[in-house]
């Protein structure tokens, strides 16, 4: 059974660090395009990131980029989104799926972010 399972959100303070970690199974992500998205309170969800699986290369939206970092490791089967100088409005529920848009195949349940002082 595929599965996709976010971790490492939290409450973190303006400014602060967080990394969210996407592991798969029973699927090999280093084949998939990886998408970063989120969604917070009251809102539509909204993209992240863009992973290629072809050069690695990622697109990030204005709103994090220069702040969001993504990652992959093929050998243990997981990619990362290091976010770093986190803003209140970073608070919203993160989630990896095997593509780049809303019609991606495979999603994990999500992990909080909450940004806060």
């Amino acid at each position: 059974q595929v599965q996709l399972v976010e971790s490492g959100g939290g409450l973190v303070q303006p400014g602060g660090s967080l990394r969210l970690s996407c592991a798969a199974s029973a699927l090999t992500l280093a084949n998939y395009a990886i998408g970063w998205f989120r969604q917070a309170p009251g809102k539509e969800r909204e993209g992240v990131s863009c992973t290629s699986n072809r050069d690695s290369s990622t697109f990030y939206a204005n709103a994090v980029k220069g702040r969001f970092t993504v990652s992959r490791d093929n050998a243990k089967n997981m990619v990362y989104l290091q976010m770093n100088s986190l803003k209140p409005e970073d608070t919203a529920v993160y989630y990896c799926a095997t593509d780049c848009h809303d019609l991606a195949r495979y999603w994990g349940q999500g992990t909080q972010v909450t940004v806060s002082s």
